[in-house]
């Protein structure tokens, strides 16, 4: 019995005619491969601009009161380019007319920004001869905009059940009123992960234009080592930090139904990519280390208070503070009597000085410290439970940089550490993590 693949396809992976013509090749290649997902055309060139950013662009326009016909010209004439390159027969005029149409009624910006994927899954399906299955019809929101999970996982079933082969634009779904609803930037993910677990395929194959995921930023570390395997787990931990080339959001409806995804490269197809599991095959030798990833940007508000330690329920209150002023915190060290809460330094500024007088006021502090302009870093590994020293280590390899470090972070289960540093320090640091644990 031959397996089930769905298989998304990025703005990148679809970005023209040729690379189009790339994806069509390895879907028919493939047999196996009977759902594809298609985002909206990226960029086809340094300096191009996606479809989806013209098409918030147009809206943008319209809602000013603007002239938004020549951007609406502009994405139309990305579309024919397609068009006539693939030969295929498709009216994109009376598309473009349909949406020139809407937009006039003063549409959500949703509704705009989903016609990328929807074109250019159409122009897909024709060029392939599969079946359009449109999104709205079968990915659902409920009426606060939260995803419907269960009514979308059984009409997908029960829709794409019966059809051998079929194209689904990414990125969006409908409202119990039918109004278009879009997840977030880079929600073609989420709906491949669909997909992929409403047909109960075997693996969801994420096509986009890098072979897999680093072990770290090839923008700080020259050519990193590639992450062949990866967990859900691992995964989590460093997409939250930004070094994940997959929707964080899009692990878990496969997460769930234990289906496997596999990063992988258009332009590159004989590449094996990065494989991402609930658990590593029993062959595969882990390295401590999986990969290193951090982020710029943080502020430390450091609360100190003699005997805190004996307060029941003061650490809540402390971060119900930042809660309700709209400040989600990042990480929390704590001692005795200190407790610092990590924070976004753009979302702590707009609210700095409601946050401080709160605490005074309610906690009533020895001390509150502010540290602006901290880069964290995550050094994160399944295999650093069984590596004795790994602390050690990462600790050593930064003092042997010069690195001052301002704060260390570690989870419970031994997953991860967190390192906070000063930000001019943080491409220094990457490099040394990156010598010490993982290229060695």
């Amino acid at each position: 019995m031959s397996r089930v693949i769905t298989a998304k396809f990025g703005g990148t992976s679809l970005a023209d005619a040729s690379q189009i013509r790339k994806a069509a090749e390895i879907i028919k290649s493939n047999p196996e491969i009977k759902y594809v997902v298609a985002s909206a055309p990226g960029k086809r060139f340094k300096d191009d601009i996606k479809v989806t950013d013209l098409l918030y662009s147009c809206y943008s326009e319209f809602a000013k009161g603007d002239e938004f016909f020549p951007t609406l010209v502009k994405i139309k004439q990305r579309y024919e380019e397609i068009i006539r390159e693939l030969g295929v027969t498709f009216d994109i005029s009376a598309e473009i007319d349909t949406i020139e149409q809407t937009l006039k009624k003063y549409p959500p910006a949703d509704y705009l920004a989903s016609r990328g994927e929807y074109l250019n899954s159409k122009i897909i399906a024709d060029f392939l001869g599969w079946t359009f299955v449109d999104a709205a019809e079968v990915i659902f929101f409920d009426e606060n905009g939260h995803f419907d999970g269960e009514k979308t996982f059984m009409t997908v079933n029960a829709k794409l059940r019966d059809i051998p082969n079929a194209v689904v634009p990414g990125f969006y779904g409908s409202m119990p009123d039918g109004r278009i609803k879009t997840f977030s930037r880079g929600g073609s993910d989420v709906t491949g992960s669909i997909v992929a677990r409403s047909t109960q395929s075997d693996i969801y194959e994420n096509w986009t234009d890098v072979n897999g995921m680093l072990s770290a930023d090839p923008r700080i570390v020259n050519n990193p080592l590639p992450i062949e395997y990866i967990t859900y787990t691992e995964l989590r931990e460093l997409s939250y930090m930004g070094a994940s080339v997959l929707h964080e959001d899009a692990v878990f409806p496969v997460r769930k139904a234990g289906i496997p995804i596999n990063i992988r490269n258009t332009n590159a197809p004989d590449a094996k990519g990065t494989l991402i599991a609930a658990s590593l095959p029993k062959d595969v030798k882990r390295r401590p280390v999986t990969g290193i990833a951090g982020r710029k940007g943080f502020t430390s508000v450091r609360v100190e208070k003699s005997q805190m330690n004996g307060q029941t329920g003061f650490g809540a209150r402390l971060l119900y503070i930042f809660s309700r002023n709209g400040v989600p915190f990042e990480h929390c060290p704590t001692g005795i009597d200190t407790i610092s809460v990590v924070v976004n330094s753009s979302a702590f500024d707009l609210r700095r000085d409601d946050i401080l007088r709160e605490i005074k006021n309610e906690l009533s502090p020895d001390f509150i410290t502010i540290e602006k302009n901290l880069a964290v870093i995550a050094v994160v590994g399944e295999g650093m439970v069984s590596a004795r020293g790994t602390a050690a280590k990462v600790f050593s390899s930064l003092a042997d940089a010069g690195v001052n470090i301002r704060m260390i972070d570690q989870g419970s289960d031994e997953l991860n550490i967190i390192i906070g540093v000063d930000e001019s320090d943080y491409e220094t640091s990457v490099k040394a993590l990156y010598s010490s644990m993982i290229e060695k």
